[in-house]
Order: C-alpha cells, then sequence, then structure tokens
C-alpha cells in the first residue's frame, strides 16, 4: 500500500509549484486534479484523472490504485487552505498521506503587492459566505477569495452601502499567470472597472497605499 501524495500546486503558474511537489509528481503513477494543475503534465506517461462531478467515484478509484501504484492528487493553491484536503481527510487516515503545501493565491498577491498579512483576516467568500461588514469593521486589513457571486464589485457595493467607501481595495485576477491584473482604488472606483475573474480581494485602511 503506498501514501497518498497531496500536493500543493500554487496559485496557477508551473514557476510557483515548489521542486519538492515536482519531484513527487515525477515519482507518481496516477495524476488527480482539476485540468489547469494538470495541463503542465499532459505529455507525460502517467495516467490522469480529471476531477469531475463523481468525487466520490475518484476517491474509491484512488483508494484502489494506492494497493499498487503511487497516487497523486494535484491541489490548488496551498493544501491546507479551502482545499480538498479536508474531504480527503474524511476517507484516508493522515498517516496515509503525504501532504505538501503550496504557495496560496493570496499569499502571492500579498508578496506583490508588499504586504504582510500576519495581521489580515483571511477568508473565503468562494461558495461560501459570511458577515463581511462585521467582519470590515472589526480588522483594518482583509483578504478574501472571491467567486463570480461574491464578486470584487458586489463586494465594493457593500462597502460603500455600509459607509466604508474610503476603504482601499485591491484586486488580483489570473495571478502568477502571463494576463494578470492587479488593480486597486476605492471602492467606488472598482465599481467602474472592468468585470473580473475569480479574484482575491484585500481590503484595507488609506487612500490607495500601495503602488503596484
Amino acid at each position: 500500500m503506498h501514501k497518498i501524495y497531496v500536493l500543493g500546486m500554487g496559485p496557477g503558474s508551473k514557476e510557483y509549484i515548489l521542486p519538492i511537489t515536482t519531484e513527487k509528481i515525477l515519482e507518481s503513477d496516477v495524476l488527480i486534479g482539476g485540468r489547469r494543475n494538470l495541463q503542465y503534465f499532459e505529455e507525460m506517461d502517467k495516467e490522469k484523472i480529471y476531477i469531475g462531478a463523481d468525487l466520490e467515484g475518484v476517491i474509491t478509484y484512488a483508494k484502489e490504485q494506492c494497493k499498487e501504484k503511487k497516487v497523486a492528487f494535484l491541489l490548488s493553491g496551498d493544501t491546507g487552505f479551502y482545499s480538498m484536503l479536508k474531504t480527503l481527510k474524511q476517507h484516508f487516515l493522515a498517516s496515509e498521506m503525504i501532504v505538501i503545501p503550496g504557495i496560496s493565491s493570496f499569499q502571492y498577491l500579498m508578496a506583490r503587492i508588499g504586504e504582510p498579512w500576519q495581521d489580515a483576516f483571511i477568508g473565503s467568500l468562494h461558495g461560501r459566505s459570511f458577515d463581511l461588514i462585521q467582519i470590515v469593521a472589526s480588522h483594518e486589513k482583509v483578504v478574501l477569495l472571491t467567486d463570480t457571486v461574491n464578486s470584487p464589485k458586489k463586494i465594493a457595493s457593500m462597502l460603500i452601502t455600509h459607509g466604508f467607501e474610503n476603504k482601499t481595495m485591491v484586486v488580483g485576477s489570473n495571478l502568477s499567470y502571463e494576463d494578470e491584473q492587479i488593480l486597486q482604488g476605492m471602492p467606488k472606483e472598482i465599481l467602474g472597472m472592468q468585470d473580473f475573474n475569480m479574484s482575491v480581494v484585500v481590503i484595507k485602511d488609506g487612500e490607495n497605499p500601495m503602488e503596484l
């Protein structure tokens, strides 16, 4: 029985995949992940399983295959931050997995704008919700993963409605790719920008204090 590799693939670009992660991928016989994470390994002579709607079926298959083969789950960002690791822990013991972290999209963005994040509230609105206004009211710096529903423009509108129009927002999309965009402005300015893809949003005090 081989241990399951659970590998953090970073924010997206191949350059941000850790060397040890690449090493474990080369050792593996079966690669499981989304198309974005498997795209760099299409030419490798390895079995590739794309995660779709039947996640339970994929996990059952991984359990069977790891008896004879080395299986790796390739997860976006960091394995410990809103990744599939929580689900995998329901099916595998910690002793049955080797988990390797990756660079999360929020870590990447905070580094790009030269901001520490140990003093920030960090959360995800990707497929979930919480009392964002209360969080903004009680934190000088908030970092959020967003989706198309809880979008940067929706966040900007909420900030204006609740009297936080003087906050600065930074929006990073397509992070680490060639078409990366990092934009900043007051909430009113963000409302006037083009629509964003799934993004990371930073909300902080001060009027445009960062030079990008």
